[in-house]
């Protein structure tokens, strides 16, 4: 009733719409009652549900207050849901850091970690999408700049071919992780863009993770189009290198940003927790900044 809709209800609880109708229908089957009608103005409570309202409201109040003062119990835990690139790519190296600044603060990323598992929201959501911020508490980190990678070996295979040519043949892989950003091109529209002959840019293996499709490349399987944030320490130690340098790629218009549950907010190390990861991404947008701009001259 307080979210007005099952849709509202379902994003609420994470579960799916049709979830929630089960639910419901199993507490008024229990019940022997039913409980809510739809109408053209959403959902209505039915006259056997109206007396009880008020009593509902003031237990749900009771055990929310209840949920917040125990929370403020839990210590030092920290518990992160991530894309799951970024988490493995460039969040947890970090936190070897910051654990050691802060050794008795536990960490659970994306079900994963020290910290006991609470089948609860997270205290901070770190996702990959437009620049709009999504509530109060959220921060922008950094955008990407998404470029042909490949390893230094295949970067001299490519330049011995005539310049044009030098796709033609060779094994293209492809990460699904850019897709939904507008300004990320895959490989039809870079090929085209860059006036480059390919046959067939569209074909070759297909990636959901960056991370696997990085062991493709690492083993020489080919060249891909990936955002250099997150393989920063690839990128700084000769790993893997740019076959037709920086501007041949381009800036995101998505970005990675974390937002922050305000309950979470009121314990001080989810506060510094905060103050680390925004200066870490000051370090990550700094370091892309320079790179690209010092290459592309």
């Amino acid at each position: 009733m307080r979210a007005g809709s099952l849709k509202d209800a379902a994003d609420g609880l994470a579960i799916t719409p049709a979830a929630v109708g089960q639910r419901i229908k199993s507490l008024e089957d229990y019940l022997g009652l039913d409980l809510l009608v739809r109408g053209r103005s959403g959902l209505a409570p039915t006259a056997s549900l109206v007396p009880a309202l008020a009593h509902i409201h003031a237990a749900f109040r009771e055990l929310e207050a209840a949920s917040e003062l125990l929370d403020l119990q839990r210590g030092q835990e920290i518990h992160i849901a991530a894309v799951p690139d970024f988490a493995d790519l460039w969040l947890r190296s970090r936190l070897v850091q910051f654990r050691a600044e802060h050794p008795n603060t536990l960490f659970r990323v994306n079900g994963e970690g020290e910290a006991p598992l609470r089948l609860r929201t997270a205290d901070c959501e770190i996702s990959f999408g437009a620049r709009t911020p999504d509530g109060t508490h959220t921060d922008i980190l950094f955008g990407d700049y998404v470029a042909p990678i490949a390893t230094p070996e295949n970067v001299q295979r490519i330049k011995a071919l005539p310049k044009r040519e030098r796709l033609e043949g060779f094994p293209l892989l492809h990460f699904d992780f850019y897709k939904d950003d507008p300004e990320s091109p895959n490989w039809p529209i870079w090929v085209r863009e860059q006036k480059y002959r390919r046959t067939a840019p569209e074909r070759g293996l297909r990636f959901q993770r960056i991370a696997s499709g990085l062991d493709a490349v690492l083993a020489h399987a080919g060249i891909a189009i990936c955002g250099l944030a997150l393989i920063r320490e690839l990128v700084d130690s000769g790993e893997l290198a740019l076959p037709f340098g920086i501007p041949a790629g381009g800036a995101t218009e998505y970005v990675f940003k974390a937002r922050f549950r305000a309950e979470a907010l009121a314990r001080p190390q989810v506060r510094r927790f905060r103050a680390w990861l925004q200066s870490e991404a000051s370090d990550t947008a700094a370091w892309l900044s320079a790179k690209t701009a010092r290459r592309a001259r």
